[in-house]
């Protein structure tokens, strides 16, 4: 299956993932791309002139707007979102705001253009499972942190975003399709996260930072196994109605083991160091993928190393100087 000679709406289109995912769609498809460029990795691309490719910049909170571009649209990709430990943190309100009434606003555009639409992507996100999660498959019951821990927030509104884009597609009919994304990386990542800081750090020579021990572990998903299996959820007609784990549990290592093998990678002279942890964060992250492996045939081709080598490679040549 590929998408060809449709009209693809992406919000968030200009992030990490939605730059790589536009990469993939742009030169069989229409491409209309909404976003505040809060995260800009489209503009400095050679996307940004491609005559398949109509850049919005707007708020995903102005219904109005999302409405009128969304328009016509045959494929619809939500990936807008407030997102990063460190910016939920200071804006917790912020946070809220955008993941829930934005995500409400997006299936509302979806469903205003429904006479065209074939699919919905809804992204959620890993985090809906909490601070120990371990081969946790979709049927799990999801964990949330307590209330006032304002790391949460980012969890409890993409969980409430993604009901409500189950309810859409059972009472409304909204071909819609959930996406739990579990640690992505690679080139033209945006903002932060372990392995883009820890790779700016190492190619300036610097120290490696941890905040706490190191003992937390993730499952690192390479940017385009994520863009494959979004692929999948937008072509795939057993995708309809489901939310999907993707992610790569060959790919689970330590933090203290990350910075190790960035370091090697990367001929870093620099030590790893530690600082204290100043907020709640999740001790184990690996997903269970059979359901998306058996129902829409998903399954992560890059491991660890490998994805880190081209994400450093590409570092080199794109990051400034430090």
């Amino acid at each position: 299956m590929a998408l060809s000679g449709k009209r693809i709406f992406i919000t968030g289109g200009a992030g990490f993932i939605g730059t790589t995912l536009t990469r993939r769609l742009v030169d069989a498809n229409e491409i209309v791309v909404f976003d505040n460029l809060h995260r800009d990795a489209l503009s400095g691309s050679d996307l940004a002139a491609h005559p398949n490719l109509t850049f919005h910049q707007g708020d995903i909170l102005d219904l109005e707007t999302l409405q009128r571009l969304a328009k016509g649209a045959t494929h619809f990709v939500h990936a807008a979102a407030i997102a990063g430990v460190d910016t939920v943190l200071k804006s917790p309100v912020r946070t809220m705001r955008v993941n829930v009434i934005g995500t409400y606003n997006a299936l509302e555009a979806a469903l205003a253009t429904q006479d065209t639409l074939e699919r919905v992507i809804e992204f959620s996100t890993s985090e809906v499972f909490g601070q120990h999660a371990f081969n946790v498959n979709e049927n799990q019951v999801t964990t949330i942190g307590s209330v006032g821990e304002a790391r949460w927030t980012y969890a409890v509104s993409k969980l409430a975003g993604e009901h409500m884009a189950h309810a859409y597609h059972a009472e409304l009919g909204l071909p819609a399709v959930s996406v739990r994304p579990f640690n992505v990386y690679g080139p033209g990542q945006m903002g932060g996260g372990a392995i883009r800081a820890f790779i700016e750090r190492a190619l300036a020579g610097e120290n490696l930072t941890i905040d706490g021990d190191g003992s937390q572990i993730r499952a690192w998903l390479y940017v385009e196994d994520m863009v494959e299996g979004l692929l999948l959820a937008l072509e795939h007609p057993a995708a309809v109605g489901e939310s999907f784990n993707i992610g790569n549990a060959r790919s689970a290592v330590t933090i203290f083991d990350l910075a190790q093998r960035i370091k090697r990678l990367s001929g870093c002279p620099g030590e790893i160091v530690y600082r204290p942890l100043t907020y709640v964060d999740v001790e184990l992250r690996i997903p269970d993928v059979k359901k998306a492996r058996e129902l829409i045939g998903f399954e992560a081709k890059v491991d660890l190393d490998e994805g880190l080598e081209r994400t450093i490679a590409w570092s080199r040549e794109h990051l400034p100087a430090r």
